[in-house]
C-alpha cells in the first residue's frame, strides 16, 4: 500500500510530495484482568523520492489510526541521505541490528531496486533507482528496517570523507572517475 501526501504551508501552497509506504500490520493482544485488548501494531515508511527518508512504528485499535499515527511519526523522524548521481548509494555499506545483517551496494544504471520486502519499501520511498541488496539471518521487519537505516546513516558525502582524511575532494574522487570522458588521470580532475 503506498499512497503521496501532500503537505500544505501555511499559506495554501503545497511544500513536498511524500511517498508513504505501509511494511507491515500486525495484530497484537494484551491479556488483562477482564479479557484481551487487541490493538494493530503498524510499521510505516516516509519519503520524498529525493532523499529522504524515515519511519516509525505505531500502535492503535484500528487498522487505519495505527497507519495515520506511524505516517506522522515517520515525517517527523526524517533524515537525508547522500545519494550519487540521484539513482545510487555512495558506497557499499552494512548493518546489524538483533540477529538481521542487511548488505546494500552501488548499481550501474539500469540495475534497478534488488531488494527484498521491507529494504524495498525504504529503497522506493528513498528514491533510488540502483542498488543490490541482501538481507542475512532474522527477517523480522523492524530489524530488518532498523538495519537498512543504521546503514544508511553510515554513506557519507565525498566532502565529509574528504574532511575527515584530510585530503582533497578531487583526490577522494579521482578513483571513481578516471577513465570516464573528459577525466584527467594525471590529476584526476574531471574537465567540462
Amino acid at each position: 500500500m503506498a499512497k503521496a501526501n501532500e503537505n500544505k504551508g501555511r499559506d495554501g501552497d503545497t511544500q513536498e510530495q511524500l511517498i508513504e509506504k505501509l511494511v507491515s500490520v500486525r495484530r497484537v493482544t494484551k491479556v488483562v484482568k477482564g479479557g484481551k485488548n487487541m490493538r494493530f501494531s503498524a510499521l510505516v515508511v516516509v519519503g520524498d523520492g529525493k532523499g529522504r527518508v524515515g519511519y516509525a512504528s505505531a500502535k492503535a485499535r484500528e487498522v487505519p489510526d495505527a497507519v495515520k499515527k506511524a505516517g506522522e511519526k515517520a515525517k517527523r523522524s526524517m533524515m537525508r541521505v547522500s545519494l550519487r548521481e540521484g539513482r545510487t548509494i555512495r558506497h557499499d555499506v552494512s548493518a546489524r541490528v538483533g540477529a538481521g545483517l542487511v548488505f546494500l551496494r552501488t548499481a550501474p544504471a539500469g540495475t534497478g531496486v534488488i531488494a527484498g520486502g521491507p529494504m524495498r519499501a525504504v529503497f522506493e520511498a528513498l528514491g533510488v533507482q540502483d542498488i543490490v541488496s541482501k538481507s542475512v539471518g532474522s527477517g523480522n521487519y523492524h530489524n530488518m528496517v532498523r538495519a537498512t537505516f543504521d546503514a544508511l546513516r553510515g554513506i557519507l558525502p565525498p566532502k565529509q570523507v574528504a574532511a575527515k582524511l584530510g585530503k582533497k575532494l578531487t583526490d577522494i574522487l579521482e578513483r571513481r572517475y578516471i577513465g570516464q570522458k573528459g577525466v584527467s588521470a594525471k590529476d584526476g580532475a574531471v574537465q567540462d
